[in-house]
């Protein structure tokens, strides 16, 4: 076997087996493959694509391609994952809310790179947190807690990390099989026993159209049952941002507001949608209806916001920071956002808004670039809401007046505002 006769089988359009596969995958993780051939075999992939059961053995070679974190000792683990988007603070919500219900949550996340946030960067914006324990330090506060969130610690699947790279610079990037097997193999490496995946569909997205969503979703909700992981799929909209912020801390306080009852009403039903999933996974209820009302519940009684509170002080987070706002370093400059006629929001641009928050400071353009937790943007308005000449649409949260200025004219821009109101949107598209 050789990765010449491999290449030239996908070029041709046959099937690879699973020998095959994992032969490649192997080798150029042990870098015993050239990056130049590899790229001729994905681009052949690519172009040619993979059956499910050659997109599953892709998938488990390269879950299998570093350590595999076993956490049978904790019992049924849901974890929840989303193809990424902008305003997306559902980890910091949903975590504390699973957890209300002794369903242990043991979840590792990453770092933003992008227009997209990551989870960690949002949660290193609480002063002390600590996001990097051993893997023993980490299940113990499970155990104790039932909950902890880490960076991703571990060696875990260094091949898809690796393939990730190699496909961004070859132009190779959307391809079902490739997206799918880089998001699974995570997935499996993880440890969790069953998961609910957040796809999310639209300019903000990976995603672009519900048809390209749907094939992403069938095909990784496959891949979790071949793997014997119990999968379910949300196809959720991200035409706009995810909740008013967009930004570290912002979101952050965003969170403890909902967790408190001061819910965004499209971060409110993506909340429920997984959330009641994911206890019918956990085995704490069939029907759906009733599971969004328990959480509702939760939230009410105060119990989610509890456990968020055990959950960071666990990591060495200073929770005062978390009961007084006031105390989060703030941007130098806040500088308001005005519409420049009267009408309706009709468009919201997720894309450019996370690509001015970006720029802003709080995501990043390469790995190395620093985060600024407390800039980024508050969105006042969004699609379908009235609004008046002069009325405040947002706020940019910036450091330096100039780019506070400039990004402030650029969100302008973003905002579409007509005279017809729109059809107001779902924020759940599918359930698969």
């Amino acid at each position: 076997m050789n990765i010449q006769e491999i290449i030239a089988k996908k070029r041709d359009k046959n099937k690879l087996s699973k020998e095959e596969i994992e032969y490649f995958v192997q080798n150029y993780t042990n870098e015993n493959i050239a990056d130049y051939q590899a790229a001729a075999l994905v681009m052949a992939i690519y172009i040619n694509g993979m059956d499910e059961e050659e997109t599953t053995n892709l998938t488990l070679a390269m879950a299998h391609s570093g350590d595999i974190l076993d956490l049978s000792e904790l019992g049924t683990v849901v974890d929840k994952h989303s193809t990424g988007g902008i305003g997306d603070k559902i980890t910091l919500i949903l975590a504390p809310i699973i957890s209300s219900f002794d369903i242990p949550v043991a979840k590792m996340s990453g770092k933003g790179l992008g227009y997209t946030g990551g989870t960690i960067d949002k949660l290193e914006s609480i002063p002390n947190y600590k996001t990097n324990l051993t893997i023993e330090e980490f299940i113990q506060k499970v155990k104790q807690n039932g909950i902890a969130v880490i960076s991703q610690t571990l060696k875990l699947a260094p091949a898809d990390k690796k393939l990730y790279a190699l496909r961004d610079v070859i132009s190779a990037t959307e391809s079902i099989p490739l997206i799918s097997s880089s998001i699974m193999s995570k997935k499996i490496a993880a440890g969790a026993s069953k998961i609910v995946l957040d796809v999310t569909c639209g300019i903000g997205a990976f995603m672009k159209n519900l048809k390209d969503a749907e094939k992403l979703a069938k095909m990784m909700k496959k891949i979790g049952e071949l793997a014997h992981k119990e999968t379910i799929c949300i196809i959720t909209n991200m035409e706009e941002p995810l909740g008013k912020t967009v930004g570290n801390s912002l979101e952050v306080i965003e969170s403890v507001e909902f967790l408190k009852g001061n819910m965004e009403q499209d971060v409110k039903e993506v909340i429920l949608e997984l959330g009641s999933y994911m206890l019918k996974l956990a085995g704490k209820g069939e029907n759906i209806k009733q599971n969004k009302q328990k959480i509702l519940n939760n939230i009410e009684n105060g119990k989610a916001f509890e456990k968020f509170k055990v959950w960071i002080e666990s990591q060495n987070g200073d929770i005062s920071f978390l009961e007084d706002y006031k105390k989060l370093k703030k941007a130098k400059y806040i500088v308001p956002v005005l519409a420049q006629n009267n009408g309706y929001v009709t468009s919201l641009n997720a894309q450019k808004v996370g690509e001015i928050s970006r720029n802003l400071g709080a995501g990043r353009i390469k790995k190395e670039d620093i985060i600024l937790p407390e800039v980024g943007v508050v969105l006042e308005k969004k699609v379908g809401y009235a609004v008046q000449k002069g009325e405040i649409l947002a706020y940019i949260h910036a450091n330096n007046e100039e780019l506070a200025n400039s990004q402030a004219k650029e969100l302008q821009k973003v905002y579409e505002i007509q005279n017809n109101k729109p059809e107001p949107k779902k924020n759940v598209l599918k359930v698969i």
